[in-house]
């Protein structure tokens, strides 16, 4: 159990890689006791806190660490920052809540910077590889990370999916969270930027009634603004709420649909891998 946000821990995360087969990501174990019983069970490459346990219970001992987490996943994160950093990778943890739209938004910013930006995507859920098999039918790459009762990904899930996923140099990995507007604020990925995206169907007081995401995110992406003549929704109140809690929060304006208002959010997203690009040059 997680003490930080109450989820499930680890144990139940699982790892899986669209291009692999279901055969080539288990294997199969077999012990042989000390009283002669066999035991033959299965492993995911990705499960090894159950494996852990299993072996534990197999061969005697088990020992019980209390850690501070957010410490523990603050070093992984370090880690995945120095990793993205060497291969000039820009990273970006997009957050919202479930329905905002960040798989829609994803696809279109993927078809239409395809031949401009290499892009691959670490998709989180709690469960299905529904939105990663839509993120696949781009061409683009995209490891899904299934969480099970948990609320959000962390630095070592991260860690292990860019094992799978092995994005090229020079590129954007983009991370999309599991849908909830407060655990994933607070876990950091070891990305570039987080980006929370916030849909004109969810209510302009989002900002601050979950106030520490869009104080933790450098940029806001509101969406589905082609659906603004039908919904009730104040556009310059929710900005000026983003603003209340982050001053310094970018927002973009934009209809995946139509296609309103993308040009400025691609523009940001290229302009990041060319400065990413002068530095490391330089």
């Amino acid at each position: 159990m997680c003490v930080t946000c109450g989820c499930s821990d680890d144990g139940e995360t699982k790892i899986i890689n669209l291009e692999v087969s279901e055969a080539e990501q288990n294997h199969h174990h077999t012990h042989t006791l000390a009283d002669g019983t066999v035991i033959t069970h299965s492993h995911s490459h990705d499960t090894h806190t159950e494996a852990s346990e299993f072996h534990a219970k197999i061969h005697g001992t088990t020992i019980s660490l209390e850690q501070d987490i957010l410490a523990k996943n603050n070093l992984i994160a370090a880690q995945n920052r120095g990793w993205f950093k060497g291969r000039n990778i820009v990273a970006l943890n997009l957050m919202s809540s479930p329905g905002a739209g960040k798989t829609t938004l994803l696809t279109r910013t993927i078809n239409d910077l395809k031949h401009q930006v290499s892009i691959s995507v670490i998709e989180g859920d709690q469960e299905t590889t529904n939105d990663a098999k839509k993120i696949q039918e781009t061409g683009c790459k995209v490891v899904q990370i299934n969480t099970g009762t948990g609320c959000h990904l962390d630095a070592s899930m991260i860690d292990r999916g860019l094992q799978q996923l092995n994005p090229p140099l020079n590129s954007v990995v983009m991370i999309e969270n599991v849908g909830n507007l407060v655990c994933p604020a607070l876990f950091d990925l070891g990305e570039f930027s987080k980006v929370v995206i916030l849909s004109v169907t969810e209510g302009e007081d989002k900002p601050i009634k979950y106030p520490h995401m869009f104080r933790a995110s450098d940029i806001m992406i509101l969406t589905k603004i082609d659906l603004l003549p039908y919904v009730q929704f104040d556009v310059q109140k929710c900005i000026e709420y983003a603003k209340q809690v982050n001053p310094k929060i970018q927002i973009f304006e934009v209809s995946a649909t139509t296609g309103l208002g993308l040009d400025n959010w691609y523009k940001w997203l290229t302009e990041k891998i060319t400065n990413m690009s002068a530095v490391i040059t330089a």
